[in-house]
């Protein structure tokens, strides 16, 4: 197929769309063959797809506790406006409430100290250890995040519980005030931050699997047996939130199986930098290529399913592309669509939910930064590239459930040489796609790559109309001049400029989807203007005044 019928639609109030007959008229005078090479086929089999259903809110947001004081602000009555705003427009796109995790390894070496009027006191040097800062917190904490939950609507807490020491006597206070202060927002307490690094770190000199089943065993019975009575009478515990050195199938076997878990945890990042900048984590080829992808999301494969046939959620609690801070890499529009790739990845490795993490200001993976760890109430934040990722997936995946297949494109699975990518959503019961994602990984730099716009050619009956949301940056470095639908985000969170959405009208017997290169589109299927499943209007709660 040459070219396809298509036109461009701002957002304006839904009375406005009901003119769309006429736009369709339009449409036809025009002819959508902006891509001069040879379009991608897509071809989504209909019918008996099985994997896990993965809901709406697949996507959260981790924070790192040792600087969420400066994100989330002090107190109630002083959170910032900006964070109001970049957390709305996540949770506006969603039904289900919003997933956030406050952990990390300044959370497992943190002190909470029950009668402390702020919510954290840096206790220690942060230059000695800047990925593991100790510090105390206190139940202010608690209260701003039922505060944001008030403002910005539904959210889900997961809470980290420190192992480091064998006196559970902290972990138990913490578990006690945030079942206390959380109610119902909260989603789980986690059983200890990153166990298999214990040995490596020097918390506990050859720390060992067995060691740490017996931990757990011991754990779960104090938090039953607290002075608070019992803290966990429900299953609301997760663990092991691994990252490196251990596997999850060889914890389960040895024993975590036997306890009652509500999720089982892990962590995961791309490339490390840790000890120091090198051609792999500098490398941003890797995170344009989508047959890296599905390596690095199936490294724990046989724990996963081996959960899996025990029907409990998998979650990564933590993901990026660089550990330890990030590398030049990690807020290029390059690691924006490798964070979409691998979130649809997990999804389709089994995972049942993924949390971008960000953490202290300056560090180059952040979502986003205040103007300065001291004026984060004030305007001018950085938006950085990984947030459009989290912009995009939380608009990505379907209420009511969806199943997530990665379509192989162009064998970009296997095949390093692809520039393509792409997955279907179907319903949860597998039967009919329902959406599609296309990632277009054009290098302006490579000499062997084509035109920019790829062509993604829907087969026939697979739908009689689609909508296409695109974004766009102009190369793979890009840090800052990147949209989603149109729209960037502002220096207060706020998403500024005219949502777009464009219409394919003629797609019965097969149409092409453009998307630009470099860039990403979502696609829903069988869409049309006067009935949308794309969120409309603004999700700015807190303008600039």
């Amino acid at each position: 197929m040459a070219c396809t019928d298509s036109f461009i639609f701002p957002t304006f109030q839904r009375s406005f769309l009901s003119l769309s007959l006429v736009f369709v008229f339009i449409s036809a005078l025009f002819c959508s063959c902006r891509a001069s090479q040879v379009p991608v086929p897509v071809t989504a089999h209909q019918g008996d797809v099985s994997g896990t259903v993965i809901q709406d809110n697949f996507l959260g947001i981790s924070f790192e506790l040792y600087p969420f004081n400066t994100l989330w602000g002090e107190s109630p009555q002083q959170m910032p406006t900006a964070m109001e705003n970049y957390l709305s427009n996540l949770r506006a796109r969603i039904e289900s409430p919003l997933r956030i995790r406050i952990g990390g390894n300044s959370m497992d070496s943190a002190v909470y100290v029950p009668t402390q009027t702020e919510m954290i006191v840096v206790t220690g040097d942060p230059a000695a250890d800047p990925d593991d800062v100790p510090v105390d917190f206190g139940p202010t904490l608690f209260k701003v995040l039922d505060a944001m939950e008030n403002v910005v609507g539904q959210m889900e807490f997961i809470v980290g519980l420190s192992m480091r020491n064998s006196n559970y006597t902290n972990a138990i206070e913490v578990a006690s005030d945030s079942r206390k202060m959380l109610g119902y927002r909260l989603d789980a307490m986690l059983l200890g931050n990153e166990p298999d690094l214990y040995a490596t770190h020097g918390v506990h000199p050859g720390y060992t699997i067995q060691e740490y089943i017996t931990d757990i065993g011991a754990m779960l019975q104090d938090l039953r047996n607290s002075p608070y009575g019992d803290l966990v009478p429900d299953t609301i515990v997760g663990g092991p939130t691994i990252c490196c050195d251990w596997n999850l199938s060889d914890i389960l076997s040895a024993g975590l199986s036997e306890y009652p878990y509500k999720y089982y945890t892990v962590q995961h990042y791309a490339k490390s930098i840790c000890s120091g900048p090198n051609a792999s984590n500098e490398n941003i080829t890797y995170f344009v290529s989508h047959v890296n992808v599905p390596a690095y999301t199936n490294w724990q494969k046989q724990g996963v399913q081996m959960a899996s046939d025990a029907r409990i959620p998998v979650l990564v609690t933590e993901y990026n592309t660089v550990s330890c801070g990030g590398s030049n890499v990690s807020d290029t529009f390059a690691a924006t669509l490798w964070a979409i790739d691998a979130g649809l990845n997990y999804a389709s490795s089994g995972m049942s939910g993924a949390y971008l993490h960000t953490r202290e200001y300056g560090i180059l993976y952040n979502l986003f930064d205040p103007p300065s760890p001291e004026t984060s109430t004030e305007p001018n934040w950085r938006t950085g590239s990984p947030y459009y990722a989290a912009l995009f997936l939380s608009e990505t995946f379907m209420a009511g459930g969806s199943i997530v297949v990665d379509l192989n494109l162009d064998n970009s699975i296997y095949d390093p040489a692809a520039t393509v990518a792409g997955y279907a959503l179907y319903d949860r019961a597998g039967v009919k796609a329902k959406r599609l994602v296309f990632f277009n990984y054009y290098r302006a730099d490579d000499a062997g790559s084509e035109s920019a716009a790829r062509n993604f050619t829907l087969e026939g009956g697979l739908a009689t109309t689609a909508g296409v949301r695109v974004l766009a940056a102009p190369n793979i470095y890009e840090r800052t001049d990147i949209s989603w639908a149109g729209q960037t985000v502002g220096l207060n969170g706020e998403l500024d400029g005219t949502q777009t959405t464009e219409y394919y009208y003629d797609c019965a017997m097969g149409c092409n989807i453009t998307v630009p290169g470099p860039g990403a589109a979502l696609v829903l299927l069988d869409d049309v203007p006067d009935d949308s499943k794309f969120f409309f209007g603004s999700s700015t709660i807190a303008p600039v005044s």
